[in-house]
Order: structure tokens, then C-alpha cells, then sequence
């Protein structure tokens, strides 16, 4: 019962606060870009150097009303700059990594990406110019061959602790709620978002463990079961682990309409 009530709350305050932003709709901002990708691979997110394998090193960090308090870890945003006549018509898709603090810019982009908003040979003149007028709308990520994995942070401490990362997560949703078992087992303990993209629990089942989580899809929230053993009764620390699960969903904001489709 009490991992219900916290699953509850935790996708209905997730839900009230993000019925406003309508990540989907098409939005007018700047972007600004950071020199070393390592400064938004190391961010808030936690994801350290696997962060250039989700986008080719397309990263960006993100305001706080986009970064949720990690909510927004993983997702995929489309971002285009404004001027025709040095920036491409399609843009560039980018994975939030990080936090950014600074309100002057909604994104700060990886070097890559930043160049990568500009026609061909206009890459330098973009970062000359250092922050761009832009407009971006979030996008489903996609993940060829990849189901969505879970990685053992270096932190976890057998048999007490366990903090784990989820990476490759599709679709267009955001994990709110996460539950442990031991395979085959109906007690199942919830874990708590740590920070970023980092959940973890102090009771942890003995033996293999399978997973179930709450994705924001629909209007609302949707289970997801990995309906196999997800860790090993030996699993260890620093080691990735395929859920066997793949997310497609699109989460539907409670917002007014908007276009959410091609870019015009």
C-alpha cells in the first residue's frame, strides 16, 4: 500500500507541475553552448561519460522548468536556430544531461550540438556569435537495438543499499516512480529518485530482482514490468543491465493545443 500512495503522489505532483509547460508545443528561446561536452557529460543528470553515447555527444543542459529536478533526465528535445540564412531549416535533436542554472538561455548545448544548428561551414561563425536565438519542441527519443538498461552505481553497497540509472529510455515520457522484487515475489520496495537520473532504496530484496516502473504516457501514468530477472542475485557495481523492456509511449500534457507536429 505505501508503494502505491507514493507512486500516486509522486505521478500526481509530477503531472500538476508539468500541466503547464507543454514540452510538445513549439517554444521561442535562446541557446547558449559549453566548450567540453565533459562539462554536461559530468552534470546533474549523473550519466558521466555514457552521456556521449545517448546522442553522439548531442547534449544540453537544461532550465529547471525543463529539467523537473531530473524527471527530465534522458529526454529528447529538437532545437533549431532562427536565422535562415547561416542556420539549417531541421536542427538538432539533443539529450538533456544537466542542469542549467543560468536563466539567461533555456539550453546550454555541447559544442557538437551548438555547430550542428548551422548550415554547412557556418559552424564557426555560430560559436563566434556564443548565444543564438532558437525555438525547440521535445521529440521522442529513439534507440535503435536498445531496450532500456539499468546501470549499478559505484555507490551501491550489498546488502543494504542500492542506487541504479536508467539509460536509453524511448519514447516521450519521464520515469515517476520505480519498485524492486525479488523474482517471483509480490513484496516489492520502491525506490526514491536520488538525483538526476540516479534512484536508489536502503531495502533491497535478497536474491535476483526484476523491476517495475511508472512512465508518464497517455494522460496519465502507465506500469512498465521488465518481466525477467533485470539484476543477477550477484549483481555489481559499475555493471549495465538490459531491462529487456523497450519504451515508445508519448506522454499528452493537460495544456491548451499547440502544434506538436512537423516543424512548420
Amino acid at each position: 500500500m505505501a508503494f502505491f500512495l507514493v507512486s500516486f503522489l509522486s505521478l500526481f505532483l509530477f503531472l500538476s507541475s508539468s500541466a503547464t509547460a507543454c514540452d510538445r508545443c513549439l517554444h521561442q528561446s535562446k541557446a547558449s553552448f559549453f566548450s567540453k561536452a565533459s562539462a554536461l557529460s559530468a552534470g546533474a543528470c549523473d550519466y558521466g561519460e555514457l552521456a556521449l553515447s545517448l546522442s553522439a555527444g548531442n547534449l544540453a543542459a537544461a532550465v529547471p522548468s525543463i529539467f523537473k529536478d531530473g524527471a527530465s533526465c534522458g529526454a529528447c528535445f529538437q532545437i533549431r536556430c532562427k536565422d535562415p540564412k547561416v542556420c539549417s531549416k531541421s536542427g538538432i535533436r539533443v539529450v538533456v544531461t544537466d542542469l542549467n542554472r543560468d536563466n539567461k538561455t533555456d539550453f546550454v548545448l555541447s559544442s557538437r550540438a551548438f555547430q550542428s544548428l548551422a548550415l554547412n561551414g557556418k559552424g564557426q561563425y555560430l560559436l563566434k556569435l556564443g548565444i543564438l536565438d532558437i525555438e525547440y519542441k521535445r521529440v521522442p527519443c529513439e534507440y535503435k537495438n536498445k531496450n532500456l538498461a539499468v546501470r549499478v552505481e559505484e555507490s551501491s553497497k550489498k546488502p543494504n543499499y542500492l542506487a541504479i540509472k536508467f539509460l536509453y529510455q524511448g519514447g516521450q515520457t519521464d520515469i515517476v516512480a520505480v519498485d524492486v522484487a525479488k523474482v517471483g515475489s509480490s513484496n516489492w520496495s520502491f525506490l526514491t529518485r536520488n538525483h538526476g537520473a540516479v534512484w536508489d532504496t536502503s531495502r533491497v530484496p535478497e536474491g535476483p530482482l526484476q523491476l517495475r516502473l511508472v512512465v508518464t504516457a497517455g494522460f496519465d501514468g502507465k506500469w512498465i514490468w521488465a518481466q525477467k530477472k533485470v539484476l543477477p542475485a550477484d549483481w555489481k557495481n559499475g555493471v549495465i543491465y538490459d531491462t529487456g523492456v523497450q519504451i515508445t509511449d508519448i506522454a499528452q500534457e493537460g495544456c491548451a493545443t499547440c502544434d506538436d507536429g512537423s516543424w512548420p
